[in-house]
């Protein structure tokens, strides 16, 4: 695994990530013993939320992902000297291309982290959520345009005889970076709503990063895994942290600060460390919950303001939540989409005789507790975690033996 291809003894290779292992270490504990002093001064200045799934209706403080997103940058800001200390005192050539793709990945991060704080405090409306990481994200495009401008990608096997080995994608290739921002910060988002969910998925994608950075250290593009790595142990240093005051029954909510600091994490790494397409992999339960959303967020079927699953305080169960709407409301397309689904029997439609329509809502949630039936919220978490982990690994199985047979030269 470490049979790493560069000039250099093997030491000052590992020493950067065994100081960035010690470091998140000391940011773990840092974290568990933080978030309980500061929770309640985010009650007092009225950031706080109502679990609408439990019985008591305590408040409980909101957009604590703020505080483990503050401890993450403040590990990686510390941590910036490591890595290019060797090349000052040795005199070395100095890598200013790697230093400005750690920084512009910094800047990202950053800018993602007050605009997600910003949503939690100021509600921000859904046109908004797309355009700010589009925002953020350009400090990434052009340092990913000034040291590789490639555009290129491969052509599977099967598709060579009419497209050739490699197509040149050019400015839609930094389109589709552009979307992968976008759509990490708003997928986690999307699939939200239970106790410790937010957390564990993006816990399980960052651990699933991480295996993939160290099968691949023995790589041509070890470098990229090895810049992964610096930003993905102190991350999961600091969601372990928040996970356990996250986990059911809920002493915080990460809010959405939490979910753009995540997917922008993501989307850096992603994009610096040249495996974008592998890092879309990691989401597929994500790009599954947000084809099933399309209807609902797009309006095609009338969308409530929302769509958690709907508590019911004499099972202590969590049920199926449902819009209600008329027939008449809902266009063709909607029409045409509620006909596919029922077809398939992924959707619950009831309709009456004047023509009221109830259904569930469209989500992963939703459609796990139509296959199941009611059920304990720490339980629904525990089975969408594991859909997660047989999705990484299904996403393990895609990137290497199926891979090896589209892309073989």
């Amino acid at each position: 695994m470490f049979n790493v291809k560069y000039t250099e003894d093997t030491w000052k290779f590992i020493f950067p990530i065994l100081i960035n292992f010690f470091m998140s270490i000391i940011m773990y504990f840092l974290t568990i013993r933080l978030i309980p002093k500061i929770k309640n001064m985010f009650i007092k200045a009225n950031l706080y939320g109502i679990d609408m799934n439990k019985k008591s209706g305590e408040k409980v403080p909101e957009a604590l992902g703020v505080v483990t997103g503050c401890l993450f940058l403040i590990t990686l800001f510390l941590f910036i000297p490591i890595p290019f200390t060797k090349y000052i005192l040795n005199d070395i050539n100095f890598p200013h291309n790697e230093f400005m793709e750690f920084l512009a990945g910094l800047l990202s991060i950053c800018c993602m982290l007050l605009l997600g704080f910003a949503d939690d405090v100021l509600d921000l409306r859904w046109r908004h959520k797309l355009l700010l990481p589009t925002i953020a994200s350009l400090p990434l495009l052009m340092v990913y345009y000034i040291n590789f401008n490639s555009t290129l990608i491969i052509v599977p096997k099967p598709l060579r005889p009419w497209f050739g080995f490699s197509v040149d994608l050019w400015i839609f290739y930094y389109l589709y970076m552009g979307m992968l921002a976008v759509f990490c910060t708003n997928a986690i988002n999307i699939l939200a709503g239970i106790n410790g969910l937010e957390v564990g998925q993006s816990l399980i994608i960052s651990i699933s990063i991480l295996l993939f950075n160290l099968i691949e250290l023995s790589g041509d593009l070890w470098k990229a895994h090895q810049f992964s790595l610096y930003f993905m142990l102190p991350y999961i240093a600091t969601s372990l942290g928040l996970l356990k005051f996250n986990w059911y029954p809920a002493q915080v909510f990460v809010g959405d600060t939490f979910c753009y600091l995540s997917g922008m994490t993501f989307a850096v790494v992603g994009i610096i460390g040249h495996f974008s397409k592998t890092t879309l992999l990691f989401f597929i339960p994500q790009i599954i919950n947000f084809l099933y959303s399309v209807p609902q967020l797009f309006h095609f079927i009338p969308c409530p303001r929302h769509r958690l699953p709907k508590y019911n305080k004499k099972t202590d169960k969590l049920e199926i939540s449902t819009a209600i709407f008329n027939k008449k409301d809902i266009g063709i397309i909607g029409k045409f989409i509620a006909w596919i689904f029922r077809k398939l029997n992924i959707i619950k439609w009831q309709e009456d005789d004047k023509g009221i329509v109830t259904c569930n809502n469209l989500t992963l949630i939703n459609y796990v507790l139509i296959k199941t039936g009611p059920m304990k919220e720490p339980t629904l978490t525990l089975i969408l975690l594991l859909i997660q982990i047989i999705s990484s690994s299904l996403a393990f199985l895609i990137r290497y033996p199926l891979a090896s047979i589209f892309y073989e030269v």
